[in-house]
């Protein structure tokens, strides 16, 4: 429906064309029946609250609905089944939408559908195994008309969760479903390919709608090119794997369906196969890291644990960078944490300096890995590099939007954003790509997620806290905090949670630097009587150094025996306000342990 209406100039919500231009719908479905389709779909593919909304149509839900089972029964007539379509919502933006509200969402449709009584529903393009699980499981409950229940992959044979197509396909039978099979995405060799290693199933026949080829960006346009015959060939090529229900995908037009129709008109379908065994892939651990020091979250639960972040250079020039390093690296940390682009102003690679600094000063290094900057694709493939530099400590962020930046006019990716860039990192470590396939090796990232605290509602903020545990995070680095007070009610929100926190502290730099933070950074206020002291010292540099130490070290004071990691955060690349502050906490550490030596 979509590639009919596409190639036609509709560039829209294709399912409002069941109010606007119902006979354009019409003439599409009538166009399928004349080349030979038993069974149409209707034009609901994106007709849920969620989809629609995108483009302020959530209210026409159910005329849109009603409207699409009225249009394909008055092509259909009584010769063609029509199958009311639900599509899948999830991609790879999982955290996007909980499974509560994809259940109120797909069960509006449904009972919309089913109202109009289609002779039976239609799943398809469902990357996400969670939600066709979920989805099927609620459709068998409402109705005992035929389910169709098709999957799409990103790679042949195996789904987005690494489960393979077999296992998959036998639970959606197990499910209720009466027909299983795949659509979108690939094309006939793949789907082919992916069948080769399916039986016969003993409850549910096999479906297949693959795409007509790959797409081609044609003058802006997404154009599909596949020869009618080559659909001719590979119908009876499914056939041969069993398969019952044989359709198409993305670009395909009445012609790929005429061409198959005819190719298995006179075709009774099989009944056993020959089951091609997939190779197995061996999936190795592999330690990549110059030693073999504990994960940070081990680390900061067993004793006092000091991290700093030192931002790469805005200029080309890594030696101040590099002394920083090593004076920070001598004086006991844990490790150097690196941004990655902060406050959207572009910097020399983290990754780079990463290397740099490991190789340079001996130092631990913790990546900071932004959604804001790289693709899907790109944040697979750094992460393939990360691993393969032997860097497995992880901070994975949303990243500051780019219009705050250096660059205003530069686009935010966000193809992700943080929940799942930890989902996708945890499923690095089971060796398992984004897209289900084996990475050949399991990497062993340490993954920490950020806390922003300084926010009007603390336990909304822990409550990220908990859903990026869910998703994997091992534990946490928080923003920097400038109140006691509020070191104490983070303890107190926080003290139950499964994940350790570095609470952050970054030192003021003068009267300015302290005015900044207080009045532009979201979230973050000073107490007057900080920026009375930091306004007293004026311009006098040392003065505010003093200053600024005496408030960090005040801070770090109440957070000492509170929490166990301390997260230093260096201003202006002025490493020598974080190596004091490091020599600092290990004193306190010594004086701790003298006292209980004494003690006992």
């Amino acid at each position: 429906m979509g590639t009919m209406l596409y190639a036609h100039g509709v560039d829209r919500c294709f399912e409002e064309l069941n109010l606007s231009k119902p006979d354009d719908v019409k003439h599409v479905h009538q166009a399928y029946i004349q080349a030979g389709a038993n069974l149409i779909q209707t034009n609901t593919y994106g007709a849920n609250d969620i989809k629609l909304s995108r483009y302020s149509l959530e209210d026409d839900i159910r005329k849109i609905n009603k409207r699409a089972v009225e249009i394909a029964r008055s092509a259909a007539q009584d010769s063609t089944y029509v199958f009311g379509t639900i599509g899948g919502i999830r991609s790879f933006k999982k955290s996007a939408h909980s499974i509560d509200e994809l259940k109120r969402n797909f069960r509006e449709q449904l009972f919309l559908l089913l109202g109009e009584d289609v002779d039976g529903i239609l799943l398809e393009t469902y990357y996400d195994f969670e939600e066709i699980k979920t989805v099927l499981q609620i459709a068998r409950k409402e109705t005992t008309k035929p389910i169709i229940a098709n999957v799409s992959l990103h790679e042949a044979g195996v789904l987005q969760d690494g489960t393979p197509l077999t296992d998959g396909l036998l639970v959606l039978e197990d499910l209720g479903a009466n027909v299983v099979g795949l659509n979108c995405r690939l094309g006939p060799y793949h789907m082919l390919q992916s069948l080769e290693e399916v039986p016969i199933l003993e409850e549910a026949y096999l479906s297949v709608f693959p795409n007509s080829s790959l797409p081609a960006l044609n003058e802006g346009r997404l154009v599909y090119e596949s020869d009618e015959s080559y659909f001719k060939e590979s119908a009876i090529k499914f056939r041969d794997q069993g398969v019952r229900l044989i359709g198409g995908c993305c670009g395909t037009t009445p012609t790929h369906i005429k061409a198959m129709a005819e190719a298995v008109a006179n075709l009774a379908p099989i009944t056993t196969k020959e089951v091609r065994v997939p190779k197995s892939e061996t999936v190795t651990v592999q330690d990549t890291g110059d030693d073999n020091a504990p994960p940070l979250q081990e680390i900061v639960r067993e004793r006092r644990s000091i991290i700093v972040e030192l931002d790469p250079p805005k200029k080309l020039g890594m030696t101040r960078f590099l002394e920083g390093a090593q004076a920070l690296h001598d004086a006991g940390i844990d490790a150097l944490t690196l941004a990655d682009n902060s406050l959207a102003s572009p910097r020399v690679s983290n990754l780079a300096a990463g290397i740099l600094t490991k190789e340079k000063t001996g130092a631990r290094t913790l990546i900071h890995l932004t959604c804001r900057d790289r693709n899907l694709i790109g944040l697979q493939s750094h992460l393939m590099g990360l691993h393969s530099l032997g860097i497995h400590d992880v901070l994975a962020i949303t990243g500051d939007p780019s219009k705050i930046g250096d660059f205003p006019g530069a686009t935010s990716v966000y193809d992700v954003s943080s929940f799942d860039l930890i989902s996708l990192i945890k499923q690095f470590n089971n060796g398992v790509s984004y897209s289900g396939k084996p990475l050949g090796a399991k990497t062993n990232f340490s993954v920490a997620g950020a806390f922003n605290p300084n926010v009007r509602h603390l336990d909304k903020a822990v409550l990220r806290l908990e859903k990026k545990i869910a998703h994997g995070a091992d534990y946490f680095i928080s923003q920097p905090l400038y109140s006691n007070q509020q070191i104490l009610d983070v303890y107190n929100e926080t003290r139950n949670l499964n994940a350790p926190i570095y609470i952050g502290i970054m030192p003021l730099t003068s009267s300015r630097n302290a005015e900044f933070i207080h009045n532009e950074i979201p979230g973050i206020k000073l107490s007057d009587a900080i920026r009375e002291t930091m306004a007293a010292a004026g311009t006098d540099k040392a003065q505010a150094r003093i200053e600024g130490l005496a408030i960090a070290k005040d801070l770090i004071d109440t957070a000492f025996d509170l929490f166990n990691g301390i997260y230093l955060i260096t201003p202006f690349l002025q490493y020598d306000l974080t190596v004091e502050l490091t020599h600092y906490i290990h004193e306190k550490e010594k004086q701790r342990a003298e006292r209980k030596i004494s003690h006992v």
